[in-house]
């Protein structure tokens, strides 16, 4: 605490001011001690020469006036604190009055009450006093005087003895003292309180300039120091102010790119780990610290190492450096996510290899757009190549002879023609997923009968539902809302559902329509009994080509488009398809459409 400057003057001026409060009082207090003794004295004094001018003591026998000395004194209005005796002049001096009986006629040197050199020097004419401490009582001062009673011819006839108790002197000196006890811890009191403002006007600017200037040595450049006058501390003030802004604008353009590059790792769409070549993690951004279930204090206190080689060996110092290859990408999976891994160095300041930075790019629906694509080019290419083949084969027959033969050439032309219309559909449903995707399809939205779109369905499909033998149930609740809808889209829609369930229904078997209002949506929904789907497929079965029996649907003519082309269609209509299935039990789907469409 003493080492601050502010506590120094405090307790400098503390130390001052206590000094002179401790002379001070000690001097009044021995003058108090004077003044009062002093008045005792002279009350003392004033009383003894009322008592000589009485007419007892005005009698040159003491001895033979002893009673009327007596009476007087006995009468006479002293303090309850004094105390007098009337001694003889004799060799042995005797006490022939008191104002306390119980001395009357006891020797005067046999009295402990009295002092013996005080009786002495009044025998010999000299008025004397003195302060005594009282035998019998413990811190008790006494005042003493004796004085001296002259005859006509000028000699001692006897003394006067006044004893006074002094407690109610020294009770008041006591209490002066309590007084200036208590001025004096006022008086310090308020000079700390003053000194306190008085060292913070000094000590203050001075703290502002070291508590600025820590922040400062912490990274925050943004101090400045109030000016408050033009002394020597103002002066110091100005200087840091000014080396303030000069640091600061020397440090701005630094913070500033640093700042950039944080922004830049942190917001990233990639993850970024930067590790030193001890292999201590040094940097991490949010992406990295999700992506191994992390914070970055845990992350901080783990090994580089330890942390990729799950990932891949390849990606590890150790590996790196053991090749001597400290540029590259890896193509990683982890937790279901596939990430390119590209790595660098980065050199110190002797251009040396400081560390590693490793980039996570997640290409993880890259990946999956790129399968998807290859698929899809694969599905089409397969698609056309069978068609294409019959066509070919069936062509060459011909041109090698076989049109001469008009059965033949008939039946053939016939196959072409069909393998054509199938090719067609495919073109067909290609272009319109085409001008799905790419929102160019244009809808007729029209208020519709939902019941209508039913009974157009099942005239469209009577006849191979009939084929088969089975049976088609309908049930429309009553008072069936309008909808908002495109008619030939939403009907395409209930065509091919209705369709896949006729074909995937064995003979004889069942299939339920049904319509019905669910909060602001009409859902029409299709089940039978058909083969149903596998649960494995059934996240799988809007995509694009995809078939659960590709031999079975190739062979009822089916080109895998239908229901990814039925929901876009809805979702265009701002509704749903759902499908719940189960193997070798049936296939339930429901067709949800809001009454307000698009």
């Amino acid at each position: 605490m003493f080492k601050s400057v502010r506590w120094k003057f405090i307790t400098i001026y503390f130390l001052l001011v206590f000094i002179a409060m401790v002379i001070v009082g000690v001097f009044i207090i021995e003058n108090l001690e004077k003044h009062q003794l002093k008045q005792v004295s002279d009350d003392m004094e004033y009383r003894i020469e009322e008592i000589v001018r009485s007419s007892a003591i005005q009698q040159d026998n003491w001895e033979k006036s002893r009673e009327s000395i007596q009476t007087t004194i006995s009468k006479w209005p002293l303090k309850t604190t004094e105390t007098l005796y009337i001694l003889s002049n004799s060799q042995i001096p005797e006490i022939l009055a008191s104002n306390n009986r119980k001395f009357q006629g006891r020797k005067a040197f046999e009295c402990k009450l009295l002092n013996s050199a005080l009786i002495l020097s009044a025998l010999d004419g000299q008025k004397v006093d003195a302060i005594i401490s009282n035998f019998d009582r413990i811190n008790v001062k006494e005042k003493h005087l004796a004085y001296p009673v002259f005859n006509k011819v000028g000699e001692v006839k006897g003394i006067i003895y006044l004893v006074s108790d002094l407690k109610d002197v020294y009770a008041t000196i006591d209490e002066s003292k309590i007084i200036l006890t208590q001025a004096t811890l006022l008086a310090l009191l308020i000079t700390v309180f003053l000194g306190f403002f008085i060292a913070r006007s000094i000590t203050g600017p001075i703290n502002d300039v070291t508590i600025k200037a820590e922040k400062m040595a912490k990274g925050d450049f943004d101090q400045f120091v109030e000016v408050k006058s033009d002394d020597e501390i103002g002066q110091l003030a100005n200087m840091f102010n000014y080396l303030t802004k000069k640091l600061k604008e020397t440090i701005s353009e630094v913070y500033s790119e640093k700042s950039k590059m944080d922004t830049i790792f942190t917001y990233m769409a990639d993850g970024v780990i930067a590790v030193n070549k001890d292999g201590e993690i040094i940097h991490a951004n949010p992406i990295v610290l999700d992506l191994f279930g992390l914070s970055y204090d845990e992350l901080s206190k783990k090994r580089y190492d330890d942390l990729v080689r799950p990932l891949n060996e390849k990606l590890t110092l150790e590996y790196i450096q053991k090749i001597d290859k400290w540029e590259g990408s890896e193509v990683i999976e982890y937790n279901s996510v596939i990430y390119r891994a590209k790595f660098a160095p980065f050199k110190n300041e002797n251009g040396d290899y400081g560390g590693l930075i490793v980039v996570l790019q997640d290409i993880t629906e890259q990946q999956k757009l790129e399968n998807m694509r290859k698929e899809f080019v694969a599905n089409v290419s397969h698609e056309l190549k069978t068609p294409i083949t019959t066509i070919k084969s069936y062509t060459e027959t011909l041109l090698e002879g076989a049109i001469d033969d008009t059965q033949y050439s008939m039946q053939f032309l016939k196959v072409i023609n069909n393998e054509c219309d199938r090719m067609a559909r495919i073109v067909r449903d290609l272009l319109q997923l085409s001008n799905l995707d790419f929102k160019q399809t244009k809808w007729n939205m029209t208020k519709i009968s939902v019941k209508e779109l039913i009974e157009e369905t099942l005239k469209r499909t009577e006849i191979f539902a009939k084929e088969k033998r089975q049976s088609i149930n309908v049930q429309i609740e009553e008072n069936i809302t309008e909808i908002f809808a495109d008619k030939d889209g939403i009907l395409q829609v209930i065509l091919n559902i209705v369709s896949n369930a006729i074909k995937y229904t064995p003979e004889k078997g069942k299939i339920d329509i049904s319509v019905k209002m669910e909060n602001d949506n009409v859902v029409i929904t299709v089940k039978d009994n058909g083969i149903g789907i596998p649960e494995k497929d059934l996240d799988r079965i809007f995509e694009r080509f995809y078939r659960v029996d590709k031999a079975r649907s190739r062979a009822l003519g089916g080109t895998g488009l239908g229901l990814s082309i039925a929901k876009q269609i809805v979702e265009a209509h701002n509704g749903d398809i759902k499908i719940r299935s189960k193997y070798n039990v049936g296939t339930e789907v429901d067709i949800i459409l809001p009454v307000v469409g698009v």
